[in-house]
Formats: structure tokens, sequence, C-alpha cells
């Protein structure tokens, strides 16, 4: 991928060289008396209004090895780097990223191979800088262009998520549930009735009873699991450190979800736009929806602030990761409830939201409100369940209360 880069011209260092050699022998001449000087300084002048006349100034185009690259957190990402001049001309070239991120580069003139390292999620940019000369050397042009992006993909811990205790879609999965069905759990032994398969039939209990007996089985059942990520502006302080626990939340469902065989999808509730990722399986749905969390890919966005009824299927299991501190990520809640869907909403602030020394009544009355609003959440369907650092997300959504799927309107 190639980009032109902006430069902004400026005197080089050339130009400033002969200026002060001709301003310095103008000003000898004019207080000495000695015209002869002007004579030195004619060539030097000359070359000097020589920019008016001499060819346009280079461009210069950007190019990458890759425009977007993908890793995980602590691993190395590079990137190889292009600056050409359409004139020829020769062109410098360096890198550097934003904080956060270590960038180690190794230029050879216009080519530069960059390895860029970050121990937190997020999009880091290699930003390229390029120096080039024109007008014969009398003009230095710099620029910078974006020449490729590194999407830090955040590490999620192995446990693996349960889904919510909830009455699961009938298809087949791994989810053992009480129905009775094809399965591999023993459940009862009842009578046979005509319709029922013979490799289903007790031979043994029917032996003992002389009559027909068949084993019944627990099913195993899957789920569409869908994750609901704020994305709201937060307040500066403990709830904008808890937004990157969101992300790794997300991620440690989704993983757990696809890892069982379930469906899974994402939805992200922000002000400025609502981007989703219908569920789906597989490995490759799991790198889409990272992209999706960091911004990277190109998938179906929309305004508004409830989540699109194409990005949640009927039936699907919904777990929110929010502060709880927007009123219209709480309404997209209730609307989901309303839908029919079970909502699990996980509460990643810990503690008050303010920052600094503060009275310990303060906290005391912060702790009374968020459980009046556990309470009401819970008695409209919406189940909301504290996240504390020293626990689990696994040991955390145990603790929601098994809910039956509402009807849906």
């Amino acid at each position: 991928m190639s980009r032109p880069a902006e430069l902004h011209w400026r005197a080089s260092p050339l130009t400033r060289a002969l200026a002060t050699c001709a301003a310095a022998a103008l000003a000898i001449a004019l207080f000495t008396t000695r015209w002869e000087l002007v004579a030195f300084v004619a060539p030097l002048l000359g070359v000097l209004c020589s920019i008016g006349w001499q060819a346009r100034p280079p461009g210069v185009v950007v190019s990458s090895s890759s425009p977007l690259l993908r890793c995980f957190e602590t691993e190395p990402a590079t990137v190889e780097v292009r600056a050409v001049a359409d004139d020829g001309s020769e062109v410098t070239l360096s890198a550097s990223t934003v904080g956060g991120a270590a960038l180690d580069t190794v230029a050879d003139g216009a080519q530069l191979t960059a390895t860029l390292t970050a121990s937190r999620w997020g999009r880091y940019p290699v930003r390229a800088h390029v120096r080039v000369s024109g007008r014969g050397g009398l003009l230095e042009g710099t620029g910078f262009v974006d020449a490729s992006h590194v999407c830090v993909f955040p590490l999620a811990p192995t446990q693996s998520v349960s889904v919510p205790r909830t009455d699961l879609l009938d298809r087949l999965g791994t989810h053992l549930t009480r129905h009775l069905g094809p399965g591999v759990e023993y459940a009862d032994i009842r009578g046979y009735v005509p319709g029922d398969q013979l490799r289903t039939v007790n031979w043994p209990v029917s032996a003992r009873r002389r009559s027909l007996h068949v084993t019944q089985r627990l099913t195993d059942r899957s789920a569409d699991v869908v994750v609901l990520a704020d994305t709201y502006a937060q307040p500066p302080g403990p709830a904008t450190e808890a937004t990157e626990r969101t992300a790794r939340g997300a991620v440690q469902v989704v993983q757990s979800a696809l890892r069982y065989g379930d469906r899974a999808g994402l939805v992200t509730l922000g002000s400025r736009r609502t981007r989703w990722l219908a569920a789906d399986i597989g490995q490759r749905q799991f790198y889409r929806i990272l992209d999706v969390l960091l911004d990277a890919g190109d998938v179906d966005a929309t305004t508004g602030t409830l989540a699109p009824h194409a990005a949640v299927p009927p039936g699907a299991i919904v777990v929110a990761f929010s502060t709880m501190l927007d009123t219209e990520f709480a309404l997209a809640l209730i609307d989901l409830r309303k839908r029919g869907h079970t909502v699990i909403a996980v509460d990643v602030l810990e503690g008050s939201p303010l920052a600094g020394e503060r009275d310990p009544l303060v906290d005391r009355m912060w702790a009374l409100q968020r459980s009046f609003m556990y309470r009401d959440m819970g008695t409209i369907g919406v189940d909301v369940v504290s996240w504390p650092a020293d626990v689990t997300l696994d040991q955390a959504i145990a603790l929601a209360p098994r809910r039956r799927a509402g009807v849906r309107r």
C-alpha cells in the first residue's frame, strides 16, 4: 500500500548559510564603505534567487509491506517501509510510534525495517518520517505518514467461562441439559413404545422385566453468545482504567464460547456509532471479533444507542461488560431483555469512580447506590454481577441466577 507524504518545505541548512554570509558581507560593506565586497556577495545572492526558476520540489510516496498487522501482547510485529521521490532525489527515512510500545528500527537509506512490541492491547501506528531536498538543495521538505498500523490483541485468561444457566437452543451442542434426547449421559429407563430406536433398548433390564425397556439420556445443546461492549466515553480516573477489563473480559467470553462449539458475536455500543458482528463459529470468527473490538476491520456499523436486531439472534445469551455509568447503555440492556434474551451485565468498575482522597462516607453512599441499581436491574430481568480484581470472570458469572428466556416481543 502506497501513500503520498504531505511535505512541509523550509530553507535548508545550505540556504541559511548562504543567506547568513551574504547578510554579513553586505553589513560590512555598508558600515566600512568597502563596496568591493558586493562582488563577493553577488554570486551568493544569485544562488538564492535561483530558487524561483528551478524545478518544482519533488513528491514522496511511502509504501509498506503490510498496511495492517495483527499480533498479541508482547509479540513482535515487523513491517518494512520504503520511501521514493518522484524525481529520484535521495530520501532520508525514520519511524516512530505512540507511547506504550517499543519500536526498533534498522534503516538503510530510503528503506527501513521496524519491529514493534507492545505490552498492552491497542492499535499502534507505525509513523514514517521523511526528509528530502528540493530546488537544488536550497529547500528541505519534511513530513510524515502512517505507513502501517499494528493491532495488538489482548490476552485472555485460560479459564473457560460457562454460559449462564438458562434454556438453550434446540440445537446439538456440548452443554449438558435436563432435556431428554440424543446424548451420552444417563437420565432414566422407561418402557418401550412403538417408534423407539432399537439401539436405545436396554437388553439387561428388558430380560429381567420380561418386556422391552429403553434407556433415556440427557441431550447436549448449543448456545448463541453475544458480547456487548461499552465503548462510551468514561470520566477520567478509575472508570477509564476499568475499560481495559472490558476488552479482556469480552475476549475471554468469546474464546470460551467458540471453544465449546457455540456461536459467538460482538456488539460495541458507543457515542459515535454502533459496530457489530453477527454470531458465527470457528477460529476465523475469533480474530474477526478482535478486529471489531479494536476497530480494525470493515464490518457492519449503524447509528443509534440500541443493539440491532440482526446482531443478536433469537434466543441468544447476552453478556455485557460496562462500568454501568451511562444511562443509554443501561437502556440497551433493558431493550434486549424485553426482546426475550438472557442478559448478564458484568460491572467492571470496582469501587467509586472518583479519584483522589475523599471522605469514607462517599464510598459507602456509592456502594449503597450500586446495590440499589443491582436490585432494580434484577427486577427488570437484567442480572448485574460485580467483577472484583481478586475474582476470576468465570467465578463472577457463575453467581448469576438462573432465568428462563422470556417471551420475545
